[in-house]
């Protein structure tokens, strides 16, 4: 009988082994790559929504968009940056119909000067989700215990170190807020990207930031789709990363620390 020749099951299972431990070598470097390019673009996206943000201004005698998104705050703040985007139920991870969506942005001020729906959603965001950026309500939007609040660009102290939009992860009401007298999150901390998210600040540039302490890590986590209320830091690194939120927000703190 000829001899037939080809692998043995035993070589067939070495085989097997040595992909599988390629795979779970390459696997982790592939997500990174996949999440660095996602940030990059979610950075380009913030980058010209804050220019429009600017551009606003300058068309406006200085008086920057309201951060109050919706259409009720309109005759308080003026301008909404962004219609209703998000559904009744939106804290439990609901979403408006993707028409519904693209009306909300399309009616908000900032759409004459981004006219693609693309630009108001980070790559990395959920399906259906036209919207995952928020502004922080301290531009011209209401004020939180007596929180200072910015209507004129110009007159922002230190604007580079003050945050104007957030990589949310969702559409939510109104704008992105911490408590201004005291040391508690009111809309939680967020991990877009790995352990923390990128923000925009007023000064035109973007960048990431990311968060140091575990509780603060989880608790983003934890609540990626869903609003948890208010919640105090307990440990000192959960404070600072707090505390770097509220002092880009409000400028300063209200309360001792």
């Amino acid at each position: 009988m000829k001899r037939m020749d080809g692998f043995t099951l035993i070589e067939l299972l070495v085989v097997i082994a040595i992909i599988a431990i390629l795979m779970a070598i390459l696997m982790p470097a592939i997500h990174r790559a996949k999440e660095q390019g996602e940030r990059a673009s979610c950075l380009n996206n913030q980058k010209q929504l804050q220019m429009a943000w600017i551009l606003y201004a300058d068309d406006y005698d200085d008086k920057v968009v309201s951060s109050e998104a919706g259409g009720s705050w309109k005759s308080t703040y003026g301008d909404p940056w962004v219609g209703v985007t998000w559904a009744g139920d939106w804290s439990q991870g609901g979403q408006l119909t993707v028409d519904d969506q693209l009306k909300g942005i399309q009616i908000g001020a900032l759409w004459s000067y981004v006219r693609q729906a693309k630009l108001y959603k980070c790559p990395a965001g959920y399906r259906g989700e036209l919207m995952t950026y928020a502004m922080m309500i301290s531009s011209n939007g209401r004020s939180v215990d007596g929180s200072p609040q910015f209507k004129k660009r110009l007159r922002i102290p230190r604007p580079a170190e003050r945050l104007i939009f957030i990589d949310e992860g969702l559409s939510s009401p109104d704008a992105y807020a911490t408590k201004y007298l005291a040391p508690t999150w009111w809309d939680q901390p967020v991990t877009r990207h790995g352990d923390g998210t990128n923000f925009a600040y007023a000064d035109g540039h973007a960048d990431y930031h990311k968060w140091t302490a575990l509780e603060t890590i989880q608790l983003g986590r934890n609540h990626e789709r869903t609003w948890v209320g208010m919640f105090a830091p307990t440990t000192p690194e959960g404070e600072e990363d707090l505390q770097w939120v509220q002092l880009g927000i409000w400028g300063k703190l209200g309360y001792n620390k």
